[in-house]
């Protein structure tokens, strides 16, 4: 599990910056990895309060889409080909099934008047497609599959990736059933392809099926907050050497701002880190102790990581908005104690004096205490006056 923090560039010169949070199982190729990570998704949705039955995750295997395009004479070689075909059937939740075979044919023109190119499929191939995609999920809940008569059902169960994906894909749906997960939390979706270039068989997606509006009031669906599937072959891309994996990431701002709609969010005020100063480098261990003794007791609070001398560092900790900073150079060692500075309250003393003597003389805003009495010398200095 971890933070991903990725930039993307939607248009000249601009720049979208989003956060996401990750969990991935690597090194299983079972579909229980695949499964459990759905149910994961569904329990994450739960957890951050968001009722069942405004929410559900969506599974599809795209082996079996594969299996069909094969069949129908779009094999794997003809990897964008292959791609147009998705990019069709992700349109399915938006533009329904017949704008979707009018791309997987000749193409169609939009209510604006533009035209959109079709894949170039048969009328008997695009409605092979669309057969798949009119498939019920009970159909496959109880493994009866998609019904193709004579020569094509024939072809499609002594296809390899068609019966792979069915297989993985009927045993996840057995997992999550025996699990309790019903299909009003996870349940299957044909229109589900995402990652078109490198998910290889089960893919998922996370929406929010509470009621929203757009900026001129019109109800709009909030649609998806997170997705995966898995990606065996993408770890040999960078490594060479395949490794299975799968995963689910979850967009925060997304998935914020849903919290937000149903009021399960608290806007908090958060205190700024507490900055540990260093004063000698090769004291480096005993700086980096005191931050831990502080995060113990729940004071945020951070070690000075950089080469520069104390002024500088007491530059970084005023624009981190540092309440307080630890100090402890060769003298305070040696009397086993620890200095602590007040920058607020040394800024408000500094605001209200003449002279440099007078601001020396005020020492409420700096004080040196017993090591052993940090974080409660800490506590006392965060709550004076907050």
């Amino acid at each position: 599990q971890g933070w991903v923090f990725r930039n993307e560039k939607p248009g000249p010169g601009r720049y979208r910056q989003f956060m996401q949070f990750d969990a991935d199982t690597v090194g299983s190729a079972s579909p229980a990895a695949d499964a459990e990570v759905c149910m994961m998704a569904a329990d994450t949705m739960e957890a951050l309060g968001i009722p069942r039955g405004q929410y559900v995750v969506k599974a599809n295997n795209r082996k079996i889409l594969d299996g069909i395009l094969d069949v129908i004479g779009i094999g794997p070689s003809e990897v964008q080909n292959r791609i147009k075909v998705m990019r069709a059937i992700d349109k399915l939740d938006r533009l329904g099934q017949q704008a979707v075979g009018m791309l997987l044919m000749r193409g169609r023109t939009d209510e604006s008047g533009d035209f959109t190119d079709g894949v170039g499929l048969t009328g008997e191939q695009a409605a092979m497609v669309l057969a798949y995609c009119e498939a019920k999920p009970e159909q496959l809940e109880y493994g009866l599959s998609i019904t193709f008569g004579g020569d094509i059902g024939s072809k499609l169960n002594s296809n390899q990736f068609f019966r792979e994906g069915q297989a993985e894909l009927l045993g996840m749906i057995s997992l999550w059933r025996n699990a309790g997960y019903n299909q009003d939390r996870i349940r299957i979706d044909q229109s589900i392809v995402r990652g078109l270039e490198y998910y290889t068989g089960p893919v998922f997606e996370c929406e929010l099926l509470m009621p929203t509006s757009d900026e001129d009031g019109k109800p709009v669906r909030f649609g998806s907050v997170g997705g995966g599937g898995r990606y065996d072959d993408l770890v040999a891309r960078f490594t060479g050497q395949s490794v299975p994996a799968t995963g689910f990431s979850m967009g925060v701002s997304r998935l914020y701002s849903a919290l937000k709609l149903l009021g399960k969010t608290e806007d908090k005020e958060t205190t700024a880190p507490v900055v540990v100063l260093v004063m000698d480098k090769e004291r480096q261990g005993d700086y980096q102790k005191m931050v831990q003794q502080l995060r113990a007791a729940n004071i945020r609070a951070e070690m000075y990581v950089g080469t520069s001398g104390m002024k500088a560092q007491m530059k970084y900790a005023d624009k981190r908005g540092s309440p307080l900073v630890v100090i402890q150079g060769g003298d305070e060692k040696a009397k086993g104690e620890v200095t602590l500075k007040d920058l607020a309250l040394g800024a408000q003393l500094a605001s209200g004096v003449e002279s440099r003597e007078e601001y020396a003389s005020q020492r409420l805003a700096q004080v040196s205490v017993p090591e052993a009495d940090l974080v409660k010398a800490v506590k006392e200095m965060l709550g004076r006056g907050r």
